[in-house]
């Protein structure tokens, strides 16, 4: 299948929803917007969706499918998303004021959370891309590499339950600052089901913020369980320590899962530092971005 038929009705290969009273609703963003467009999107939900690439796939060739689609968007369901994101105009107020309706714009938030993997950061590099197998950081190796005094490989019940409430702390301050909705009580509520990775929420806390959508737009907050677990691509390890800390049950998980394959964490921790060692400067940029986490852990 090509692009172009997977988002079929963005390119105008296959019609849209057919109207049938029920709004129409655009949801725009990253692989979390995805996954909301799916629960959004079940057979019996009150609104109508239309599969669109994410925001940092989008080209210039794509505006006019874009616009084709917004003429007919009654709700625009949006990721914070600045002005002039990639030189584009894609943001999330630039789509609002491109759509002729008028629609209803309803913010999310990006969903961040370290409870569950308080080593776990996110490090972009634009010049150096992503590190191999999976593209998430350890605070733990990420000091190795930076030769910095080795974080324990095990943190500390406190440090644990500080790490979660820099997460909220954060969430809310994001969702104050682009008046999103509000999640943190969500991710808090699934517990040990809250993320698969730090950015990857589970399905409960997904169909928690649909449902707050729905309420958002004035409807019937009804949304059916898609049946599979969505962001299924990579669940991290969680340590038992950790769920102990944060008073959940479980065992944990001590290594990784990569697309339906288990991976040692020890061999994500290997091929990473070989890789910082071919990028220098990369560990030490994560040190500084990520340097109130890291000293929580220390």
């Amino acid at each position: 299948m090509t692009r172009e038929e997977h988002y079929g009705g963005f390119y105008g290969l296959v019609p849209l929803p057919v109207h049938d009273g029920r709004p129409l609703v655009l949801v725009h963003g990253n692989c979390q917007a995805e996954s909301l467009r799916v629960l959004l999107g079940t057979p019996s939900s009150p609104v109508r969706t239309v599969r669109v690439p994410p925001v940092h796939e989008l080209t210039a060739a794509d505006l006019p499918h874009l616009d084709r689609l917004l003429a007919h968007v009654d709700v625009l369901v949006s990721q914070p998303v600045r002005d002039g994101y990639r030189d584009l105009p894609l943001g999330t107020a630039q789509l609002a004021a491109r759509a002729p309706r008028t629609p209803r714009v309803v913010v999310v938030p990006v969903l961040r959370w370290a409870a569950l993997h308080p080593f776990q950061v996110i490090v972009r590099s634009p010049e150096s891309g992503e590190p191999p197998v999976v593209p998430y950081h350890d605070l733990r190796s990420l000091t190795l590499a930076a030769g910095r005094p080795p974080l324990p490989e095990v943190p500390s019940p406190e440090a644990v339950r500080e790490v979660r409430a820099v997460s909220v702390r954060e969430l809310q301050e994001r969702c104050a600052r682009h008046g999103a909705l509000e999640v943190a009580d969500l991710l808090l509520a699934a517990g040990a089901r809250a993320t698969q990775t730090i950015n990857h929420p589970g399905n409960d806390v997904l169909r928690g913020l649909a449902e707050r959508v729905l309420r958002a737009c004035g409807l019937p907050a009804a949304v059916d369980d898609p049946g599979r677990t969505l962001l299924d691509s990579v669940h991290a390890p969680v340590l038992p320590e950790v769920l102990s800390a944060l008073g959940l049950a479980g065992s944990g998980r001590p290594g990784w899962t990569v697309a339906g394959r288990e991976v040692a964490d020890a061999e994500v921790r290997e091929a990473h530092l070989r890789w910082y060692r071919e990028h220098p400067g990369v560990a030490e940029a994560g040190l500084a971005r990520h340097a109130e986490v890291a000293a929580v852990l220390s």
